[in-house]
Formats: C-alpha cells, sequence, structure tokens
C-alpha cells in the first residue's frame, strides 16, 4: 500500500451475491452506508461503467444533509464495484474540492469462498494529505462500522442469484 491508499478486509458470512446487492440496490445501500447514527436518507445507484453513484446523508449536529455525487468505474455483479468522487455520472469531472472534500476512488471486491466470501475494500486518494484528511475522519472506524452494518443486512438476504 502506498501513502494514498486505506484498504481493509474481513470476512463475511454472507454471499457475493448478497453484498453486492447491498452495494447496488439503493434501498439496500440506504440501511447500511452510513455509521449509525448518521443516516444515509437518498441514493441513487447505476451499476454500470459511467452510472450514477450518488448519496445524501444526515449528519447529527450538520446544518445540512451532506450530499455526494460520483461515477461507478467498473461494475463485476458478485465480483467487484468500484466508483469516484472525481467525476459525476457519464464520466464528467467534477470540482470536489472544499473544506472537507478529498479526491478518491473506492473499489470493492467480493471473493467467495465456502462461508460467504472475503470483502475488500480499497480506497485510493489523489495525494497523502487526502488519505491521511480520511484517516483522521475515521475511515477504518466508519467505513468498518458501516461494512459491520452491511454485512448484517446481507445475511438476512437470499444468498443466491
Amino acid at each position: 500500500m502506498s501513502d494514498t491508499t486505506l484498504s481493509f478486509t474481513r470476512e463475511i458470512d454472507a454471499s457475493p451475491h448478497s453484498i453486492w446487492r447491498c452495494w447496488t440496490e439503493p434501498d439496500l445501500l440506504m440501511q447500511w452506508f452510513a455509521p449509525v447514527p448518521v443516516k444515509t436518507t437518498a441514493a441513487r445507484i447505476e451499476p454500470v461503467p459511467g452510472g450514477h453513484f450518488d448519496t445524501t446523508m444526515v449528519i447529527p449536529d450538520f446544518p445540512e444533509p451532506m450530499s455526494g455525487h460520483g461515477c461507478v468505474l467498473a461494475a463485476d455483479p458478485a465480483t467487484r464495484f468500484a466508483f469516484t468522487n472525481m467525476m459525476s455520472a457519464g464520466f464528467q469531472p467534477q470540482d470536489n474540492s472544499g473544506e472537507g472534500q478529498f479526491p478518491f476512488t473506492a473499489e470493492i471486491t467480493l471473493d467467495p469462498h465456502e462461508k460467504g466470501c472475503t470483502y475488500t475494500v480499497t480506497v485510493r486518494h489523489l495525494d497523502a494529505a487526502g488519505a491521511e484528511a480520511h484517516t483522521n475522519m475515521g475511515f477504518f472506524e466508519g467505513w468498518g462500522t458501516a461494512a459491520d452494518q452491511m454485512a448484517a443486512l446481507a445475511r438476512t438476504l437470499p444468498q443466491t442469484p
């Protein structure tokens, strides 16, 4: 890993298909995507390269909801999902500069095994400062908690397509 990359891996006792659904179906994503008490209140996901990956979150003590607009980079069912905040849908470049903002790409890989799957999240930042800012805002705790919430939801879904 470089000084611009953050990553973690979990063994999840749910099928890659169920995890894929949690990432690509808006109604499911809204149930787990942000660590409680943050709530994801809207999501638009088009799981095709160039598709929308847009979310809105309500964060306690923040004056307004936080909206993010992104672009799907890769969508290989039950295997790999990647998106970025450096572009909006249709691969349109967008300015995501400003306080609390940092450009990144996120890649989720799902490797099946007999008890479920190996779930790996890799987030690549434009520079070390962005990775450090993401770490300091709680990347491992926040994305880790969200992964636990996602795993619990995925276990309630049918485990095969």
